[in-house]
């Protein structure tokens, strides 16, 4: 039988197959943009995402010119999408989805820092408040968009739209359920009336159903499956985040464990066994198996891949014309140079914070800055600083963790794009200190994916058999030489942002 798995991601979607040994039979991808109509705004239109997964399954079935019979089921795995797609009777959306990297909800976040006990929100949830969380951005849709607001039926994430398109069926998921923070207990793993009345969001606006993430979630309906080229009737698994998906395609099942999902955003996280979230500085929710008693405690940077993807787009244009003559791509022709520039890039120190900035610091006004440039520093300096920047902020994260009591394993695993990087990969083990672990085939929470399907279907019985599908490509130790100097940077990235965020706030208000 063949497993497929699927990730809606923030800039585009994923689809693979594999066997039941975890081999990689096709794959398939699909970009697309993120909206930005105003400055700290971002949203998506529900239809992308479908389109998207519809042209990925497709292209990938075609490629392993299998028969749909021996498909066993689907499993989606999706971005954060914060609201959630605000959606009429009819499931029609009403608005497109403020996905996480929406900042728009800063005075509702600051409603609940004044009028909600921190205490109690943690105690409850697991998290404090932040316009990244979900319920933020309920409320700003409630308070600003009053026609929305009063025909909304239900608020749902982007992966569970896509699945009630091709079932029928509306649910969530724990980890999806998790994440939109504020109205979700996370020890009866239910929704809370209790918050939901302190913060004013009808609990009945929610999904009913909450699913464990290897729950078949409906069927393929018949339209669809003409639509897709499989089977009606296969099996569609509820999945869940794609932060706690990647973690489990590493085989993560146990405490000490860590995998770095680098992308175009950071997601950094952990495992706690029977145990309470230890900071709000961190997102808790829980794991995408064994839910009863794993949680997944993580922390995430808004700008990774991102930062490099910006500097490209708007300084390498002289890198992307003699890329499309030689063959190589705009980032590895810079990571070339880079690469030969000082660790530290002379000087050049820089905050990542170009979307705001989500844990440890919770700052939706933090700002990037590339602090002392001189006429001497060049364009692979910057380009090498930002990587830094990214590599400090993981490190924060780490170190938060540790702070709280979280013990880590000296090894962590790498996936994403981002781990395609061999300069970036080595920067973030030295910045770090942990050795960067890297898979073969990097295919990230798609993986996981066609796990949960094999789990759900009943192909495999528990889920430590996902250890018989990792494969690593390499180890990327750190040199405990470059770990001491960028020690010196770490402390002073910490103190550049203390010594900034003012000036930031205020020129966030300007």
């Amino acid at each position: 039988m063949y497993l497929i798995g699927t990730d809606i991601g923030t800039t585009g979607t994923k689809t693979v197959i594999l066997d039941e040994k975890g081999n990689l039979i096709s794959k398939a991808s699909k970009t697309y943009k993120v909206n930005t109509p105003k400055a700290s705004w971002a949203e998506q239109n529900a239809d992308v995402w479908v389109e998207a997964f519809i042209q990925t399954l497709k292209e990938s079935v075609e490629k392993a010119n299998i028969n749909p019979a021996e498909i066993a089921g689907v499993s989606l795995s999706g971005l954060y999408g914060g609201a959630g797609v605000p959606v009429n009777k009819d499931m029609n959306p009403l608005y497109p989805c403020l996905i996480w990297m929406d900042r728009r909800a800063s005075k509702e976040t600051q409603w609940v820092k004044e009028n909600v006990s921190q205490d109690k929100l943690f105690e409850i949830t697991g998290n404090y408040v932040d316009s990244y969380f979900g319920f933020t951005k309920i409320m700003w849709i409630k308070n600003n968009l009053p026609d929305v607001w009063k025909n909304t039926y239900k608020f749902v994430s982007p992966k569970d739209y896509v699945i009630y398109k091709l079932t029928g069926e509306l649910s969530t998921d724990y980890s999806s359920a998790g994440n939109l923070g504020g109205v979700f207990d996370i020890k009866t793993k239910n929704w809370s009336e209790e918050m939901g009345k302190i913060l004013e969001i009808p609990i009945d606006k929610l999904p009913e159903k909450i699913l464990r993430s290897k729950d078949i979630a409906g069927y393929l309906k018949k339209d669809m499956a003409e639509l897709t080229g499989l089977k009606e009737g296969t099996p569609i698994i509820s999945g869940g985040i794609d932060a706690p998906m990647a973690q489990l395609s590493a085989g993560v099942l146990n405490e000490g464990e860590h995998v770095f999902m680098a992308g175009t955003s950071t997601c950094w996280g952990t495992l706690l066994y029977d145990k309470k979230p230890t900071t709000p500085q961190l997102v808790n929710y829980p794991y995408v198996v064994d839910e009863d008693h794993l949680l997944y405690t993580f922390g995430g940077s808004a700008t990774t891949g991102a930062l490099v993807n910006w500097f490209i787009d708007e300084f390498g244009q002289m890198e992307k014309t003699f890329g499309d003559q030689s063959g190589y791509s705009p980032y590895e022709l810079l990571e070339m140079k880079a690469k030969k520039v000082p660790l530290g890039s002379e000087g050049l120190l820089a905050l990542p914070y170009f979307m705001g900035e989500r844990s440890p610091i919770w700052d939706p006004d933090a700002r990037g800055v590339i602090f002392g440039i001189t006429l001497y520093h060049k364009k692979p300096h910057i380009y090498r600083t930002l990587m830094e920047s990214a590599a400090f902020s993981l490190r924060h994260n780490m170190q938060t963790a540790k702070e709280s009591g979280i013990k880590l394993n000296p090894d962590c695993w790498i996936v994403g794009g981002v781990a395609n990087s061999n300069l970036w990969t080595k920067i973030f083990a030295d910045v770090t200190g942990y050795n960067m672990i890297k898979l073969s085939d990097n295919i990230e929470a798609p993986l996981g994916d066609a796990f949960l399907v094999g789990l759900g279907t009943g192909i495999f019985k528990k889920p430590e058999e996902i250890k018989n599908w990792i494969k690593i490509e390499t180890t990327v130790n750190t040199d405990k030489e470059n770990f001491d100097k960028y020690d010196e940077y770490y402390k002073l990235f910490i103190e550049l942002y203390n010594n900034t965020k003012e000036i930031m706030h205020k020129i966030a208000k300007l």
